[in-house]
């Protein structure tokens, strides 16, 4: 796997790029389920090139099977050149650049949404009615079983191909690269709906013809198995569907936590917050609803643990139809009552079966649990969902708020990271009240963890936290960085009036201060200057660790008879230094990083005014 290249990468570039050593396991992690799912897809694909490869005439692979294994299945032109050349063909690479232009320029005059042409409206529904086709059974999407340790086994089915919409009609078949609507007898994909998105896979024939699936859609009861075909295809057809089953899981766990976020959402939010909408994704899950405020750090925490304590529990998530009537009266139940249900109505309860919540309704036992009408996939226990957290709460509308989370391997990652970024606030907070710091080495941290906080995937109410704790530790940094400028301020100042006591009888001074150095205190001294020595010019430099300030001031006497510009002094030393400076004739500054070039600036600030002043 890839994934072991990881740590030799960060140990290569870690000085480079600092942030790959913040969360190794997470860069793994993803790596991994990329890899898985490539590798899924090119079985698809290598299905293709054998099937093509066994049947050629000849010993060139097509340039349009060439580009349809880049464009369907993401395999590039270098890939099947190699798996032709280990069978001792060639691919026509004229014919791939030629099926490339062509699809291009299909997608630039839209033809490409040819892909609206395998949807069916009103009227098509209306053909299939006239036609005999009944409505898809999908009672298979259901069909699966799970072991006490969470590993589910599903059950594919076989159908039979019933319709085949493309290119905005019902054809009697299809052939390679067709883009297709297909209806089939029966079903155990998901179609998206409810909120839940759509499964993917692969159907097949027993010629190995097939379809990717990459879209189901439901309309007026008919199930829309959309894709691009490989081979052919005919009404009639006996297809075997197989789907992504660890989409399918991942998307299982997140519907069954959408329904436990929502029951935990009301027990914090006293019973103001109602379903808006939500979206069911196999990587997170989406929930809208009603709330004026901002959730605060401890109702997120306490949406958190209510659904942690649900999946500790682990108890049966049941699934059963109901009379809709009898239903609706169940107490606590959760429904979207602006929607139209079926009935009878599915109805989904964690913990208490649907049997005991149906035989008395109104009997308060169904408040203290989740119960909601559904038709999605849930898991079988509420424990195999492993880990939840909410990972971000934010308004989208007036008075609607919309969270986003994760879970399983997702939430478990995120609250480690959110554990490693408490722990880097907390040593932080330890070096500060330590006061075994500087201002530079600590803020670089603080502003580091700042923008950690604020990008990572880590549970919404720790982020908040840390938030707040960095803002107080950087509010009291601030105000000690200020009271100790201020005091060396007052140091510089002073040590500049006591070189000018020093020097009550010289028109030149050009010293560096002796104590540690600001911009700020060098021009409070040279104030001092103006008062107490007004016919006096100077150079005062200031070191800081690396940094190095000066400013110059050059009295009108002497600016204009000795033609000395304070701008001009400054310009024959702050290269020198690598500094920057801005100024005029009178008064001039400037800083750089160059402390340990001062001396030598020193002499030529000296040698330039022993210049101007001959």
């Amino acid at each position: 796997m890839f994934s072991s290249l990881v740590p030799v990468v960060n140990d290569t570039l870690k000085d480079e790029f600092p942030e790959l050593l913040k969360d190794p396991q997470y860069t793994m992690d993803v790596i991994n389920e990329e890899e898985t799912q490539f590798l899924k897809t090119l079985n698809y694909g290598k299905k293709l090139f054998d099937k093509t490869a066994n049947s050629l005439v000849g010993d060139t692979i097509p340039g349009d099977v060439a580009w349809r294994l880049y464009d369907t299945f993401g395999f590039p032109l270098d890939l099947t050149c190699l798996m032709a050349e280990e069978r001792g063909l060639t691919v026509d690479s004229v014919g791939y650049e030629t099926a490339m232009a062509r699809a291009k320029e299909m997608s630039r005059c839209g033809d490409v949404a040819a892909d609206d042409k395998t949807d069916i409206d009103v009227h098509a529904i209306s053909e299939l009615q006239k036609m005999g086709i009944p409505p898809t059974d999908d009672a298979a999407k259901y069909a699966y079983t799970a072991d006490e340790a969470g590993s589910y086994q599903f059950e594919l089915i076989e159908a039979k191909v019933l319709a085949i919409r493309c290119g905005g009609k019902f054809v009697q078949s299809v052939e390679s690269g067709d883009r297709v609507g297909v209806i089939l007898d029966e079903t155990c994909m998901y179609a998206e709906q409810g909120g839940q998105i759509f499964d993917t896979g692969y159907i097949t024939t027993s010629s190995d013809s097939g379809i990717l699936i990459n879209n189901i859609q439901v309309k007026a009861g008919y199930i829309l198995h959309k894709g691009i075909v490989e081979g052919s295809l005919f009404i009639g057809d006996k297809v075997k569907i197989s789907f992504d089953e660890d989409r399918r899981r991942k998307i299982m766990n997140n519907h069954t936590a959408t329904h436990l976020l929502n029951f935990a959402l009301r027990k914090h939010c006293s019973g103001q917050a109602d379903q808006k909408g939500s979206l069911v994704t196999d990587d997170r899950l989406r929930f809208d609803f009603s709330y004026k405020t901002p959730l605060t750090d401890t109702q997120l925490e306490g949406v958190d643990q209510v659904v942690s304590k649900f999946i500790a529990e682990n108890g049966v998530v049941y699934a059963k139809e109901a009379s809709l009537s009898v239903a609706r009266e169940i107490q606590g139940i959760r429904a979207m009552f602006d929607e139209t249900y079926p009935d009878p109505v599915r109805v989904v309860s964690v913990g208490i079966d649907v049997e005991t919540l149906t035989a008395d309704p109104a009997a308060p036992v169904g408040s203290v649990t989740s119960v909601e009408f559904c038709g999605g996939t849930h898991l079988k226990r509420a424990g195999h969902m492993y880990h939840f957290t909410v990972v971000s709460e934010k308004p989208i509308s007036k008075g609607v708020r919309r969270i986003f989370a994760v879970t399983g391997a997702e939430a478990e990652a995120a609250c480690a990271r959110g554990k490693a970024l408490q722990a880097e606030a907390d040593a932080i907070t330890t070096q500060f009240e330590g006061g075994r710091y500087t201002y530079a080495q600590i803020i670089g941290k603080v502003n580091s963890l700042i923008q950690n906080n604020d990008k990572s995937v880590i549970p919404a109410w720790r982020r908040d936290r840390i938030r707040e704790h960095i803002a107080r530790i950087k509010a009291k940094l601030d105000k000690a960085k200020i009271e100790a400028e201020k005091g060396l301020a007052m140091e510089n100042a002073a040590e500049i009036a006591s070189i000018i006591a020093k020097n009550q009888n010289t028109f030149v001074i050009v010293e560096v201060l002796k104590s540690k150095g600001t911009s700020k205190g060098i021009s409070e001294g040279l104030k001092i200057m103006r008062k107490k020595a007004p016919e006096t010019a100077a150079v005062i430099f200031a070191v800081n660790g690396e940094d190095v300030f000066f400013h110059c001031l050059v009295p009108k006497k002497l600016s204009g008879g000795a033609s000395l510009r304070a701008d001009e002094w400054l310009a024959t030393f702050s290269g020198l230094l690598g500094a920057k400076c801005g100024g005029k004739d009178l008064y001039a500054q400037g800083s750089g990083k160059g402390a340990a070039h001062v001396e030598k600036a020193l002499n030529l600030a000296k040698q330039y005014v022993d210049s101007k002043m001959k």
